[in-house]
């Protein structure tokens, strides 16, 4: 077979009616040059749902089920507390349904998120960054209350984990099916990923050891300490544990109800901290020898799976959660060493012929 003969594509055999029926059914790649030769390492490149992540399942899954309970009346304004991604997935299903959106969200996080939310009409509140999230989730409560809006309630609402148990997790079984799978490797925001797949691995695939992870500086599971609730599920305070990071996406400042389930149930065997710097390492290695673009989380996450398939048996086979993309990264510290001008060695190969130089200053 040809290289072009193995390049041609029939289509999906499907035509689709509105842009979140293309959510979900993401691929599992395999991980060639960096992935140890005695294991058999894949990522769940989340950043194929159409915005961009994983979090566009919840999105979809809060919106209908809200639609459906009758909860979200028509023509309603949404409002959500998000460090972004959820924000962006919301954004998409809303502007596709006609549903006005609100956003709060700490100033701490990209500007990249800010401007792709307004992109889709949505309007962004921004809250102090010394508030953290339980400051841009209190915020969001207020303007529910003055206004009569609908919350989300991503940290809490159980149409997150079930989104997952619904979609992630059968495509993760469809994908191994009769193949083996060793370690599924995630870390955590809301905690929906971990609770909705690991309720169903813990249920078709129990010699599957699920691995959590967090931000080193901000291990908030790992410290032990239980966090204040209200009544409703929602945190009554911050976490004492909770510490700035830099993963956006992963660990608000409080232990979301949502993965409250997969802590008490035991949807993981094991926790493993790790620090920004050394995801950040990770992502870029991923752009430079695998060709597959995530953000900080995403590489935090492949960090993780970096040191168990080092330690792995041989034949293992392992599965990473990519979150989302690099691209709504691009003015985080995630970009810092990419240079905007041409460096020593661009400008050198620039000057090896003759003609069409950059003016120098």
């Amino acid at each position: 077979m040809t290289a072009q003969e193995a390049r041609t594509t029939d289509g999906r055999g499907r035509l689709y009616d509105n842009v979140m029926d293309t959510i979900g059914d993401t691929p599992c790649i395999r991980i060639n040059a960096l992935a140890p030769d005695h294991v058999r390492l894949y990522v769940k490149a989340e950043f194929f749902n159409p915005a961009g992540s994983v979090k566009d399942r919840l999105a979809v899954s809060i919106i209908e089920e809200a639609e459906q309970s009758g909860a979200l009346k028509p023509g309603q304004t949404v409002v959500e507390a998000t460090s972004g991604n959820t924000g962006i997935g919301l954004a998409m299903v809303c502007a596709a349904k006609g549903y006005p959106l609100v956003v709060t969200m700490a100033d701490s996080f990209s500007i990249e998120r800010r401007k792709l939310m307004r992109f889709f009409g949505t309007k962004v509140v921004l809250t102090p960054r010394a508030a953290k999230g339980f400051g841009m989730y209190q915020k969001a409560v207020e303007l529910v209350k003055a206004n009569g809006w609908f919350l989300a309630r991503q940290f809490e609402t159980d149409a997150n984990a079930r989104i997952h148990e619904n979609t992630t997790a059968r495509e993760i079984v469809a994908d191994f099916e009769g193949e083996r799978l060793d370690y599924f490797v995630t870390g955590y925001g809301t905690g929906g990923t971990v609770t909705g797949v690991g309720r169903v691995l813990r249920a078709t695939r129990p010699e599957t050891k699920i691995i959590l992870s967090e931000p080193a500086n901000a291990q908030l599971v790992g410290s032990g300490q239980a966090q204040g609730r209200n009544d409703d599920g929602s945190p009554s305070e911050s976490h004492p544990e909770f510490e700035p990071h830099p993963i956006q996406g992963w660990t608000p400042d409080f232990i979301p109800l949502v993965l409250q389930e997969a802590i008490d149930n035991g949807y993981y065997d094991e926790l493993i901290p790790i620090s920004g710097p050394v995801g950040m390492e990770w992502a870029r290695k991923l752009a430079q020898r695998e060709g597959i673009f995530t953000g900080v989380s995403g590489g935090s996450t492949f960090a993780i799976a970096m040191q168990i398939a080092e330690k792995a048996e041989p034949g293992s086979v392992i599965l990473c959660m990519l979150p989302d993309t690099g691209e709504r990264y691009l003015s985080s510290p995630l970009f810092e060493t990419i240079e905007e001008d041409m460096t020593e060695e661009e400008t050198a190969l620039s000057h090896s012929t003759p003609g069409y130089h950059m003016p120098t200053s």
